[in-house]
């Protein structure tokens, strides 16, 4: 690991300050610490009802306390510590912290792409194969596709991280960013970088096409068979039980396209922190409120615990 210590002993890396770009810092500082608080509230309590109420066990409320853990763990590793930069005035960070900042965010970023797909699988079976629903997606065969998003991920993360690492970097260790993110990092590396930016496209391909494709297949045979049965009532049901999960699907996929599937002549550095700040910040907070104020199991559910 003789590059490991070669990188530790030189300078830390210095993050850029998410609130620069505002004239009112302060403002921008307090609606991320709610964001922060409303994330770390919401998603916990959704794993708690979940995990405490026996109606809710599940396969799909199995895979939205997983979605919920992830979105937990995945806000859990840069938010704080940008929250803390901004009251100390100190914006570095060591290589080891920003080694491990990176490849736990690339691996929940991972499983959280492929996991949106299980979940569109999850309700195509439902609705579609309701009589094969008890077989096809019986506990061991749940527990076997979240171990597949998060190895797969896992994997992914480590080859990216590990090669990432080994690149020289400039004098000048300035992340144009707000946390350690690859195509950050990649910005200020003294090589060349264009033939390794041509593998995180593919891998971007990868977790984002190929996901994608099997929700818009899912949801397509889904609404088929709805339109099938000629019922309005089960036309607003289904658009009903799949709808948070779209709105969940546009908020996360939608920004992390545009950054990382467009090139890069379509958007600045600039935008891209903008970006980066939906998919990394404003979704995991947003996903328990859509999946709670729109399900009337997890109101219940709720209620009961809380004695609302």
């Amino acid at each position: 690991m003789a590059w490991l210590s070669n990188q530790t002993s030189g300078s830390d890396f210095i993050l850029l300050d998410l609130f620069h770009s505002t004239p009112v810092p302060w403002v921008l500082f307090t609606l991320t610490v709610l964001d922060l608080l409303v994330a770390l509230l919401g998603n916990t309590i959704i794993i708690i009802l979940i995990w405490t109420d026996p109606l809710l066990h599940t396969p799909m409320y199995f895979l939205l306390s997983q979605l919920s853990l992830m979105d937990l763990l995945y806000i859990s590793t840069f938010l704080p510590k940008t929250v803390l930069d901004f009251l100390s005035g100190d914006h570095r960070i060591s290589f080891i912290g920003c080694s491990f900042q990176m490849f736990l965010f690339t691996t929940l970023w991972g499983s959280e792409c492929l996991l949106l797909a299980v979940m569109a699988y999850d309700r195509y079976v439902a609705i579609c194969q309701p009589l094969r629903y008890p077989i096809l997606m019986r506990p061991k065969v749940c527990v076997l596709l979240i171990l597949v998003t998060w190895l797969g991920a896992f994997f992914n993360a480590l080859i990216h991280v590990v090669y990432t690492l080994t690149l020289p970097y400039c004098a000048s260790r300035e992340i144009h960013h707000f946390f350690c993110e690859i195509p950050a990092l990649l910005k200020v590396v003294c090589a060349d970088t264009s033939g390794y930016e041509k593998g995180i496209f593919v891998s971007a391909v990868i977790f984002f096409i190929l996901p994608i494709s099997g929700i818009l297949c899912s949801y397509g045979r889904i609404l088929s068979t709805v339109l099938g049965m000629r019922s309005t009532q089960g036309l607003k049901k289904t658009l009903g039980t799949c709808s948070s999960h779209m709105t969940v699907v546009l908020l996360f996929y939608g920004p992390a396209i545009i950054k990382y599937i467009l090139p890069k002549s379509y958007h600045s550095p600039g935008q891209e922190e903008v970006l980066s700040v939906f998919y990394t910040i404003i979704s995991p907070m947003l996903n328990p409120l859509i999946y709670s104020l729109r399900n009337r199991d997890v109101t219940r559910a709720f209620r009961k615990v809380f004695r609302i």
